[in-house]
Parts: C-alpha cells; sequence; structure tokens
C-alpha cells in the first residue's frame, strides 16, 4: 500500500492518504505534548513503541469483538486503518483516582473505585476540551443518543478487556482515553490509539508509573518507563 498525501498532522501523528479512498495510513512521531499543547518535548522511541503497541491491543479487542480501525501494521511507525470520520469526543474511562480527577473533586491519588466510571470531553483544543455530558453532545450534533450508548457499551467493555489484559502485565490499569469514528457504513469503530501516551499504567506492586505522566510531571525515566511496558506487552502478546 503506497503512501500518498499527508492529510493531517496532529501532536503525536501524521495522517496520509492511500490509493483506497477507505484506507489512510498513520505515521507516529515521537514528539510529546502535555496540557493542551502549552508543554513540548521529544521521547526518543516513543512513536515506534506506541504504533506496536496500539496495533497488539486492537488486535487483542478485535480478537474479543470490538470493533477497531485497525488493518495491517506496515513498518515500525506505520499502520494501515480504515478510514473514519471522528466523533468530536473524547472518552475517559477511569478505575483509580488519579489526574484531572483527583485535582477537579479534591481527593488523593490512588482510590480505587467500586465501579469504573466514564467521561466525555468536547474534543476542541481551541476550548481547552471542555467536560460535557450526553445531553451537551447530542445538543452541539456531535453524536447521537443511539451513538453515544454504543460508545458507552463499547468503553466499558474495552475497560474489562484492558484491565484482565494488563493485570497479567503486573500493570494496573488507572485511566485511559478512547476515540471513536464512523466507518464508511456510518458505524461506530474504535480509533486513534491504546498506549502509555493515552493511558496511565502504574506497576501493581510499586505503584511506579509507567506513562506519559513521567514527561507531564518531569519525574525522569521517560523513556525506560515506556520501554519497560512495551516488554511487558510483548511478554504476554505476539507483537
Amino acid at each position: 500500500m503506497e503512501k500518498g498525501i499527508q492529510l493531517y498532522e496532529g501532536k503525536a501523528k501524521k495522517v496520509f492518504a492511500t490509493e483506497d479512498p477507505d484506507l489512510l495510513i498513520v505515521s507516529y512521531k515521537d514528539d510529546a505534548t502535555a496540557f493542551n499543547g502549552l508543554k513540548k518535548g521529544t521521547i526518543e522511541g516513543k512513536g515506534v513503541i506506541n504504533n506496536t503497541m496500539s496495533n497488539a491491543l486492537m488486535k487483542l479487542l478485535e480478537e474479543k469483538g470490538i470493533p477497531t480501525h485497525f488493518v495491517e501494521q506496515l513498518s515500525e511507525r506505520e499502520t494501515l486503518v480504515k478510514r473514519v470520520s471522528i466523533v468530536p469526543l473524547e472518552v475517559i474511562v477511569r478505575n483509580i483516582s488519579a489526574g484531572s480527577f483527583a485535582k477537579n473533586y479534591g481527593v488523593e491519588e490512588g482510590i480505587v473505585f467500586e465501579e469504573p466510571t466514564i467521561e466525555f470531553s468536547y474534543k476542541n483544543d481551541a476550548l481547552g476540551d471542555p467536560l460535557l455530558n450526553g445531553y451537551h453532545a447530542m445538543a452541539l450534533g456531535l453524536a447521537s443518543k443511539k451513538e453515544l450508548e454504543t460508545i458507552r457499551d463499547l468503553s466499558f467493555r474495552i475497560n474489562g478487556i484492558l484491565r484482565e489484559f494488563w493485570a497479567s502485565c503486573g500493570v494496573d490499569l488507572v485511566d485511559f482515553k478512547l476515540e471513536f469514528g464512523r466507518d464508511h457504513g456510518g458505524d461506530i469503530i474504535l480509533a486513534d490509539e491504546i498506549s502509555p501516551d493515552t493511558s496511565r499504567l502504574w506497576d501493581h506492586g510499586t505503584k511506579t508509573k509507567l506513562d506519559k505522566d513521567r514527561f507531564r510531571r518531569d519525574l525522569g525515566g521517560v523513556e525506560e518507563a515506556y520501554a519497560e511496558i512495551m516488554a511487558r506487552v510483548q511478554r504476554n502478546l505476539e507483537v
């Protein structure tokens, strides 16, 4: 599959057309950003890790009946995906208090919830990705009621699958961000990526952070944390 013109460049990825209008090529970068792009840097080798890990987890989810945009990994940094129209919602599933949840609600990090929580934010950098609820999403025309129900259902199913997988790696899945899109038939499918960029992953025993929080909070050892989490995936999945 040949790479055509570049259609888009975001904070962490570039997207290219192909000769097939229903397929795109995603190329992962080493660029790192935080706080809505206010903090910028580079995490050496991040693009390779995020591409490879995301694809492995997408394949796992597909095997469990979750529809995704994944088609085929083309190289260390590039993957062939289905073209989708992204639903402009960031979906955050939380199992343990951390990050903005702890800050916004005045609780300490590390509280394990009895049930997972779900949040929507409006995918709009200019507005700072504000939180919204399903009624807001429908009022803004971002998604229909049926689509929101599908997104919630898929998100909780994904959470169950990923929690079990990460537990087998000795890792607590604290929280993670998902994005969904409409495929050419209008069906909702999982898109974007699943990686240490989009997930909070803590070592189960030590609670050491193995994700982008090390970059956000200047904790050091960022490349080492990404390499460690990738090694755990490789030990538990065919990568």
